[in-house]
């Protein structure tokens, strides 16, 4: 909870547009190496010198994801040629049924160029706490399924693999492409 509560502080922070910007980003992120969603293995090396809009979630949510890819992809056509200095990635907290094949087809909906990577429920869960995400399984007994809650934020990430903004998956798109333009200039 204390994770949860601070990151809402240092996104509040971080996406204010009449406050002076106090706030750093405490160190988040690391090396991984995942599976993308044609079934080639990608490591974070594979994305330096591109700026990257990074989410954490699964293909069967219902509400929270889905969002977040309708943000990212309203934000990125107001960037004009600033968009093809962006990679949106989108890596699945759901390893058991997010194969690259689903992750292709969910990421393909968006038209926005998201990159869906997936791996090992180990490797997820370690990947999960470098960016401090936390997620939990809850099954749904009358359909025989489950759910997943999952903390639902947007990092904006430097070419050099620097987590420099967060955004909520309700953050107007309006407001991302303003503070990324802010960023990367």
């Amino acid at each position: 909870m204390a994770a949860v509560i601070a990151y809402g502080t240092v996104w509040a922070l971080s996406t204010s547009w009449d406050a002076p910007r106090t706030a750093t980003l405490p160190p988040l992120g690391g090396p991984f190496k995942l599976t993308d969603q044609d079934g080639r293995v990608v490591t974070d090396a594979d994305f330096r010198g591109k700026w990257v809009l990074l989410y954490f979630g699964y293909t069967h949510c219902p509400d929270a994801c889905p969002t977040a890819f309708n943000t990212i992809a309203e934000a990125l056509d107001q960037l004009g040629s600033r968009r093809e200095k962006i990679q949106p990635l989108f890596i699945t907290l759901d390893p058991e049924r997010d194969t690259p094949a689903v992750l292709k087809e969910f990421t393909g909906a968006f038209q926005a160029g998201i990159v869906g990577l997936t791996g090992s429920p180990a490797q997820i869960a370690a990947l999960a706490k470098q960016y401090r995400i936390d997620y939990k399984k809850h099954p749904v007994p009358e359909n025989n399924d489950y759910s997943i809650d999952h903390t639902s934020i947007i990092f904006l990430i430097s070419p050099q693999g620097q987590p420099l903004s967060l955004f909520s998956h309700e953050t107007p798109p309006d407001r991302m492409a303003r503070r990324i333009k802010e960023i990367i200039g």
